[in-house]
C-alpha cells in the first residue's frame, strides 16, 4: 500500500496502482470512514471537498433538564407549552451505556434549553462521561458556579466549560439575563480560572458564548476583553432567534438573510477580495462593498460560509432531551415558535426515538434517520429563509416544492449560519 506522511494537521494520501486513494489510517478512524460507507464529495476549482459518512456519529448533546433560574429575553421558554422536567439517573444510564457501545465513542456536551448545574446529578453524570476517556464540555449561565461546584467539575476532568455572557456591564447584561448580575458572573468565573491546576494550557479550558442583539452588540469587545481575563480560549457568537414578537426588532440580519453577497449560486457576479486592514480607511469602501450584490469571496474562502448546510449532520451530532428522546439537532428537541419575516413559526419537534427503548447504536443507524440525514447533506427543501411568502413556511410539517416528509428545514436558521450554538 501506499506509504502516507502527516505535519501539523495535513495529511496526506496517495493513489495506489489501481488508482484508488489511499487515505492514513487516522483519518479514516477519525472520520468514520469504514468498508461500505457512502460518501460525498463536492468539487471546487482546484479541489474536492469529502464530508464525513452521515453513518459516523461523533458528538451527542445531552440536556439534563429544562428548568432554569433565569428568565432570558432570548429563551424559547418564554413562548412554549411545554412540560419541565429533569432527567433520571435511569436515563442517563441508558445514555451512558449506549455510548460505550460505540467506536469511536463520540464526544459529550451537557446543555439545552435549561441550565445544566440546575439538575443535581450533571457533575456526577461529567464524571462517568469522562472515565469513558473522551472529550466533555459543559454551558452555564455561571449564576451557581459556586466555589464548591467549581472544585467539583475541575475534578471531573471535564474539557470545557462554556459560560454565556451577554453583556459586558452590569445594565446591558442585565437587560438580556433577567435575575442574574454581571459582578457575580465574573467573580465565579474568575475564581473558577484561578482554581484550575496551573499551566500554559489550563483545564478545564473556558468557552465565552455571546448572542448578539442590537441592544448588545457594541459590548461584543468588551465581552471579549473580559474573556481574555480569565484566560478564555473559545468565543462563540450567535445571532438571536426571536422567540417573541417584540424580539424581531433586536435582531441583527434583517439585511443579511437577502443579501445575495451571502449566496454562492453559480449565475451570481463574483467579487474576490484579499487580506486588508480593517481600520478607519478601509471600512467604508468595506462596507459599500459588501452590500453591492456580488457574491463575495474573502482571502479564498466564500463570505456564505455554511449557507444550505446542517452543521448538526455535517458534524455527525445528536441530541437527546431530557425525558430521552432522540432528536436530529437541538433545535429540533422540542416544539417552539420563534419569528421569520414578521410571522410566527411554529417549529415541531422530531424524536427519532427514546434511549429508554433503544441503544444509541440502533437509534443513530435507523433507516429513516440516515434518509433524514441524506437529504438534509443535499439540502433540497424550499428557500423559506430567504422567502417566508407562504403559509407553508409558518411550520416546518411542508414546504411549496414538494417536500411532504416531516420535518422539512427551509426555514433553519442554522443552516444558514446565522444562528449557531457553540
Amino acid at each position: 500500500m501506499a506509504v502516507l506522511s502527516t505535519k501539523s494537521t495535513t495529511a496526506w494520501a496517495e493513489v495506489d496502482e489501481h488508482g484508488r486513494l489511499v487515505l492514513p489510517p487516522q483519518v479514516t478512524h477519525q472520520y468514520g470512514l469504514q468498508p461500505g460507507s457512502k460518501v460525498r464529495l463536492d468539487e471546487g476549482h482546484n479541489f474536492v471537498r469529502m464530508h464525513r459518512p452521515v453513518t459516523h456519529l461523533t458528538k451527542v448533546y445531552i440536556e439534563p433538564t429544562v428548568a432554569c433560574n433565569l428568565d432570558c429575553i432570548t429563551c424559547f421558554r418564554n413562548a412554549w407549552e411545554q412540560p419541565v422536567g429533569r432527567m433520571t439517573e435511569k436515563t442517563f444510564a441508558s445514555i451512558l451505556k449506549g455510548l460505550t457501545m460505540l467506536d469511536p465513542i463520540p464526544s459529550v456536551y451537557f446543555g439545552g434549553i435549561g441550565e445544566p448545574l440546575f439538575h443535581p446529578k450533571t457533575i456526577d453524570w461529567i464524571a462517568e462521561t469522562k472515565a469513558l476517556g473522551v472529550k466533555v464540555e459543559l454551558i452555564t449561565n455561571g449564576t451557581i458556579l459556586t466555589e464548591k461546584k467549581s472544585r467539583e467539575l475541575i475534578d471531573t476532568g471535564l474539557d470545557t466549560l462554556w459560560v454565556s455572557l451577554d453583556g459586558a456591564t452590569p445594565e446591558t447584561y442585565a437587560d438580556v439575563r433577567l435575575g442574574a448580575e454581571l459582578p457575580n458572573i465574573l467573580d465565579n468565573l474568575k475564581r473558577f480560572a484561578k482554581m484550575r491546576p496551573a499551566s500554559h494550557y489550563p483545564k478545564p479550558e473556558i468557552g465565552i458564548a455571546f448572542v448578539a442583539l442590537k441592544r448588545n452588540i457594541t459590548d461584543l469587545p468588551k465581552v471579549i476583553q473580559l474573556g481574555k481575563l480569565v484566560k478564555a480560549k473559545y468565543y462563540s457568537v450567535s445571532n438571536v432567534q426571536p422567540a417573541t414578537q417584540d424580539m424581531q426588532d433586536d435582531r441583527l440580519y434583517m439585511q443579511t438573510i437577502h443579501n445575495i453577497a451571502y449566496l454562492q449560486a453559480p449565475h451570481l457576479p463574483r467579487l474576490s477580495l484579499p487580506k486588508m486592514d480593517f481600520d478607519g480607511t478601509t471600512i467604508g469602501a468595506l462596507f459599500e462593498t459588501f452590500n453591492s450584490q456580488l457574491s463575495i469571496n474573502f482571502a479564498g474562502n466564500h463570505w456564505a460560509g455554511a449557507s444550505d448546510t446542517c452543521n448538526f449532520v455535517e458534524a455527525g451530532t445528536m441530541s437527546i432531551a431530557w425525558n430521552g428522546d432522540v432528536s436530529p439537532c437541538w433545535p429540533l428537541m422540542h416544539t417552539h415558535t420563534s419569528y421569520l419575516h414578521g410571522k410566527p413559526r411554529l417549529s415541531k419537534k422530531h424524536v427519532i426515538g427514546n434511549v429508554s427503548e433503544r441503544s444509541l447504536t440502533d437509534l443513530w443507524l435507523d433507516p429513516e434517520y440516515i434518509a433524514y440525514r441524506e437529504r438534509l447533506h443535499n439540502f433540497v427543501f424550499a428557500p423559506c429563509s430567504f422567502c417566508g411568502g407562504c403559509d407553508l413556511s409558518e411550520t416546518n410539517e411542508e414546504d411549496c416544492i414538494g417536500n411532504t416528509t416531516f420535518p422539512v428545514c427551509g426555514g433553519c436558521l442554522w443552516a444558514q449560519g446565522i444562528i449557531q450554538c457553540p
